[in-house]
């Protein structure tokens, strides 16, 4: 009775352990073959290439610049006296010569009298000699009235009081200089953009009345715009370049002038050249002292290769380009020059008409294969 019970129940065991042992051996397989699976190295995929050409790149510089008086001046009294009389104020435009301001020195008057009286009292004992001279020359014809000495001696006074004459009138000259410094005139056409002095006051070259100018005197017809061009950029600007720029003042308007002064060195602490534009501003909304926002063209002078901004790999051993040769990666070292329009000019040992990677990236290591589009 018993082995009849134990044999149908023994064969159900063996029957469940073979479908485990089978689901177990099952199911090792299939782990096993998503782990090969997964371990397979996926093939690279299709990468864009370009052929590398040469071109020319035009670009610009937006760079801060300073609008300047093309001429600006202090004006001070040359002579010592006071103001007799003022005849600008701030804001006066004024042609070249006109009278500014009018002084006064009784000193200067006196001493113009005086040299004028000395001028004639030497006038007169001039012509004085002059005729003497002319007579004992005239009586030395005759022999025997006039011996030779008194001749000489009569040319000898002669020419003293020629000379004597001649620094009377250089004497009176001077003074008569230094008096017509007491008229104040405008050196150039302008506008009278300071006064620091009025009726009365004292003015000369030395003491009180030289610490400040009478006037400051600026040309605004015609201004300078100050500009400091990197080293980097120095050599796309040229003489009678034209620019552009725009003033706080007036957002919305452009102004330009073009390029006439460079400074030829570099400055040592901004490492960056002097380049002065000229403006005419006829219609003076500019103002001397405007800051003003610079748009500098900058075009290439010969032909360059040129590559995608994207094709860059900037990396920490240096600046890169990919090449694809032979269907690897292949790192080249380059400087990079001018950008615009997402391309830049790149400078290296390159060849014209190689291909290189569009996106470039540190993914894609020196060597490796590369599959092109």
């Amino acid at each position: 009775m018993n082995r009849l019970i134990n044999k149908p129940y023994f064969n159900l065991l063996a029957l469940v352990g073979s479908l485990f042992l089978l689901s177990t051996v099952t199911s090792c397989h299939s782990s096993e073959g998503k782990e090969e699976a997964a371990e397979a190295p996926d093939a690279p995929a299709a990468t864009e290439v370009f052929s590398l050409k040469k071109g020319k790149l035009s670009s610009s510089l937006q760079v801060p610049g300073e609008l300047v008086a093309f001429r600006d001046v202090d004006i001070y009294g040359k002579v010592s006296g006071f103001i007799k009389a003022l005849h600008v104020d701030v804001g006066s435009e004024v042609k070249q010569g006109q009278l500014l301001a009018l002084a006064e020195a009784p000193e200067l008057s006196a001493q113009l009298s005086s040299a004028e009286s000395k001028l004639k009292g030497q006038e007169a004992v001039s012509i004085g000699s002059k005729a003497n001279y002319e007579r004992i020359l005239e009586a030395s014809k005759f022999s025997g009235a006039v011996s030779k000495n008194d001749v000489d001696q009569a040319l000898a006074k002669r020419n003293a009081d020629l000379a004597q004459l001649e620094a009377a009138k250089s004497a009176y000259r001077e003074v008569s200089d230094l008096k017509k410094y007491l008229e104040i005139r405008a050196p150039f056409d302008g506008i009278i953009s300071a006064r620091n002095a009025s009726t009365g006051a004292y003015i000369g070259p030395a003491g009180k009345g030289s610490e400040f100018p009478l006037f400051v005197l600026t040309e605004q017809k015609k201004l300078r715009l100050v500009i400091s061009v990197p080293e980097a950029y120095t050599g796309y600007v040229d003489q009678n370049d034209a620019v552009s720029f725009t003033v706080k003042a007036f957002p919305d308007k452009k102004f330009t002038g073009q390029v006439k002064r460079q400074a030829g060195a570099l400055d040592k602490r901004l490492r960056s050249e002097r380049v002065e534009v000229d403006v005419i501003n006829n219609d003076k909304k500019l103002l001397p002292g405007m800051v003003a926002e610079v748009n500098v063209p900058l075009p290439t002078k010969n032909n360059t290769f040129i590559v995608p901004k994207s094709a860059i790999v900037n990396s920490t051993t240096g600046v890169f380009i990919v090449k694809v040769k032979d269907g690897k990666a292949e790192w080249v070292r380059v400087k990079t020059g001018l950008e615009a329009d997402e391309k830049i000019e790149v400078f290296g040992q390159l060849t014209e008409g190689d291909q290189y990677i569009t996106a470039a990236t540190e993914e894609i290591r020196d060597g490796s294969p590369v599959k092109v589009k």
